[in-house]
């Protein structure tokens, strides 16, 4: 790697390979906080470089900027002598996480990685044949069929590599991968980039582990603050720096106050020379496979998890059949009966299959994004889109959530918890619930895009839920609501379900002339409540489907695209 500035650059050896260059990067963030100060490196054809430094000091900021998952607000990056945004490079980007489902043996998750990544005449046998090699390369040939979730540390992190090799990649950029590893597994998988840099490919690490340094050809060296406190190979750091061990340098740097001094005692005095283009090989990106074989595709993954996860698949197919059972715990039969309806009764069996078909279309959704992200924000830096990874989902949980509520309403109907109603209008019935599930499952699918763990989202469901109970004029009809708490039920998906069922049930009729007493009364109280046409609220139940649908979209979107850093003054 020559160094530009560095005071005791090699003599440079060509390779054949790509070369990367980044000249006066700085990054700012939200409150104009520089994190990096004017960095300029450059990243020779199949060299491995560590970028080392105290917590917060900006290395996976510059690894960032150097990959392009978040451009720098000021300075260039070059792939072979073309600026990095048009380049056109196959870039492989390892985060800290994991990016492979751990439910998939080895090999199969392999496979899908290879198909959303690789171009789309890619036919199955080369496929196959990409997938072998890659696990060949990696030490991971005997461990194919094995589950990735029953993978070692080590295992797992060279698993997230063969992911990100799949594409032949020209330039390999990883995000602290030795660390949680034990020392002799870290050993290993350093020997690993450097047999990989080894053949042509520049390999660029950030590392707190010293260790990790002495295979390295070169180290870039930042202190507090993003400042370039040397760049150039290991055993100059030392020299540089007055120290013996490249571990000295992170106490020496931090004992200084002012991190500033560190950039200006590096002082360029030999200035790299300049690169001639190489060529570029974007075969690989291009022909990339439509949204219609990625929604088809990342269809076929979902299932696939779902049906080797059987505990989540138990809990998905079993919380209706527990629900369900409670219903008929908590309802009486014959509540619909016209000769002497309940209507107190029949209020509360509406509400309450209402907030079940919500409950169940939030709660399939809630947990289907947060628990991926890692992987999310790989593949759209892939090239997978966040419209096809959401409607994916959509097509998989819907048929669940129809099977869910036919069986909600069919069984009520045939113990009498509900009303004997020709098939049109328990067709009726059954689109309102599947339209709800639908809204609900977006809604659910937009919280979990929105948060970064299932923590976060266990938490958002007692919120999500109690609005769905207090503003849906079950309990307090919308007409005797406070004036906020009406404008509230408006955007409550639930009461537009609640209006429907009610409406095709004809419960007014029923407790107009019905033979309870109460009928009128209650009646009365809930005003205009019914007499909506049922299209009306099937069109507000589409609405919050798309509405939830296009909001999942964008946010998943923001939290994946390479963020635009703000732009230097």
């Amino acid at each position: 790697m020559a160094i530009s500035g560095s005071p005791a650059a090699d003599v440079e050896v060509d390779r054949p390979g790509l070369r990367i260059e980044a000249d006066g990067l700085v990054q700012v963030v939200r409150g104009g906080r520089r994190t990096l100060r004017g960095v300029s490196v450059t990243v020779a054809p199949g060299e491995l470089v560590a970028i080392v430094g105290a917590s917060g000091v900006g290395k996976t900021t510059l690894l960032d900027a150097l990959a392009g998952v978040r451009p720098a607000a000021a300075g260039q990056v070059r792939y072979g002598g073309t600026d990095r945004s048009t380049a056109g490079v196959p870039v492989a980007y390892v985060p800290q996480d994991d990016i492979i489902h751990p439910q998939l043996p080895l090999a199969r998750t392999l496979r899908y990685a290879a198909r959303l990544r690789l171009p789309a005449g890619t036919g199955g046998a080369e496929i196959d044949r990409r997938v072998a090699e890659v696990l060949a390369v990696l030490g991971l040939a005997d461990r194919a069929a094995v589950r990735v979730g029953s993978l070692s540390g080590g295992e797992r992190k060279r698993a997230s590599i063969a992911v990100e090799l799949l594409a032949r990649p020209q330039v390999l950029f990883l995000d602290e991968p030795t660390s949680g590893l034990d020392p002799h597994t870290a050993v290993e998988l350093v020997a690993l980039l450097r047999r990989l840099a080894d053949g042509g490919v520049p390999v660029v690490l950030t590392t707190h582990n010293p260790a990790d340094v002495d295979r390295c050809d070169q180290v870039v060296v930042l202190a507090r603050e993003g400042h370039l406190a040397f760049a150039g190979p290991p055993r100059d750091a030392c020299a540089h720096f007055g120290v013996a061990t490249v571990a000295e340098i992170y106490a020496l740097i931090a004992a200084e106050p002012d991190p500033a001094v560190w950039a200006r005692r590096f002082s360029p005095t030999v200035p790299a020379a300049p690169a001639a283009p190489s060529a570029v090989d974007d075969s690989v990106h291009s022909g990339r496979i439509g949204a219609v074989r990625q929604t088809a595709l990342l269809a076929r993954r979902t299932v696939d998890i779902l049906g080797r996860d059987r505990l989540t698949l138990a809990i998905l197919l079993g919380s209706p059949v527990a629900v369900l059972a409670m219903f008929l715990m908590l309802f009486q039969a014959g509540a619909f009966d016209y000769a002497r309806p309940s209507p107190g009764a029949t209020v509360m069996v509406l509400f309450w299959i209402a907030f079940g078909v919500f409950f169940f279309g939030l709660t399939y959704g809630l947990l289907q994004i947060c628990t991926e992200l890692a992987i999310v924000r790989r593949e759209t830096f892939a090239g997978v889109g966040v419209v096809p990874y959401v409607v994916s989902k959509m097509v998989v949980l819907l048929p669940l959530l129809a099977g869910a509520d036919l069986l909600l309403l069919g069984v009520l109907r045939a113990l009498d918890r509900l009303p004997a109603l020709p098939w049109n209008d328990f067709g009726a019935l059954y689109l309102t619930v599947l339209l709800a599930s639908a809204g609900a499952l977006a809604l659910g699918l937009l919280c979990s895009a929105a948060v970064s763990d299932a923590s976060q989202a266990t938490l958002l469901l007692p919120m999500l839920c109690f609005p769905q109970v207090l503003f849906v004029g079950a309990i307090l009809p919308v007409p005797v609501m406070a004036p906020v708490g009406r404008a509230i039920s408006w955007a409550m998906s639930n009461r537009w379900c609640f209006e429907a069922l009610g409406h095709t049930i004809g419960v007014e009729h029923l407790w107009r002339e019905g033979g309870s007493p109460l009928g009128p009364p209650l009646l009365a109280t809930y005003g205009h409540t019914f007499s909506r046409a049922v299209w009306q609220d099937w069109a507000i139940l589409g609405g919050f489907a798309v509405l939830f649908s296009a909001a999942a979209c964008a946010v998943l979107a923001r939290r994946t695209r390479p963020r635009t850093a703000r732009r230097r003054p």
